[in-house]
């Protein structure tokens, strides 16, 4: 569906004022494009079955039809299309049930504008994004089920293991920063941890993600779980 003139929009929000402050702001991007706004779940599930958007910026708690169940359709009726959640809800049922639902994303709405935007292009470009105060849970969650149905590792490296060094290229402050990325926390609170500048911690994440070859923060945080570089504390 995504054509040479950019990302289509279907916003579904109960309240009309962000409704209207997200059409504004996606507005100032030329490749972002609202094509309809919804009221309720409901109004979502129709609109974006006529409209055929790129992408659905899903409020989670809406009348007639919650966001988990217009999700759950959009994504079963319509699965071109693409569920990106934007809530003021961060406990694990909302969470966990928006993610099985089929959402591709899950932000908060305190999320600065910058954050939307990468989400949605993300969306399209099939990338997974998840706000730094949700993450934590997801991958936590995610180590727990892994741990309950994966035998142990064994208690040496085998050598097929020794041949995926990717991690040792890392250097120990690399190491550091993706110790706290893997916690959830955005450059701001890992910088306040590690007594480093935003931007400095933004440049590391940049090069451990290369590095890794991990197509976003929740992949690499994810890589490190696996390999033991980084723990759930």
């Amino acid at each position: 569906m995504l054509t040479q003139s950019g990302i289509r929009i279907l916003i579904a929000d109960d309240q009309a004022i962000v409704r209207q402050g997200l059409e504004v702001i996606l507005g100032l991007e030329p490749d972002l494009h609202v094509v309809g706004a919804a009221a309720n779940g409901g109004e979502a599930v129709a609109l974006a079955a006529a409209l055929q958007p790129d992408v659905v910026l899903m409020d989670l708690k809406m009348p007639k039809m919650n966001g988990i169940h217009a999700t759950r359709r959009i994504t079963q009726e319509l699965p071109a299309v693409k569920v990106l959640v934007l809530t003021t809800y961060d406990g694990d049922e909302w969470l966990f049930d928006a993610l099985r639902a089929g959402a591709c994303g899950y932000l908060l709405k305190d999320s600065d504008s910058d954050a939307i935007v990468a989400a949605i292009r993300g969306a399209v470009a099939g990338e997974v994004h998840l706000d730094p105060h949700v993450a934590g849970k997801v991958l936590h969650e995610f180590n727990r089920v892994a741990a309950a149905n994966q035998p142990l590792p064994p208690a040496r490296p085998t050598a097929p293991m020794l041949l995926e060094p990717l991690y040792e290229t890392l250097s120990e402050r690399e190491l550091a920063v993706l110790q706290e990325l893997a916690q959830g926390k955005s450059n701001q609170e890992i910088a306040a941890t590690l007594f480093l500048a935003e931007g400095t911690v933004k440049n590391y994440v940049s090069t451990i993600m290369a590095k890794l070859h991990a197509n976003d923060r929740t992949q690499a945080a994810i890589y490190a779980l696996k390999r033991g570089l980084a723990r759930l504390d």
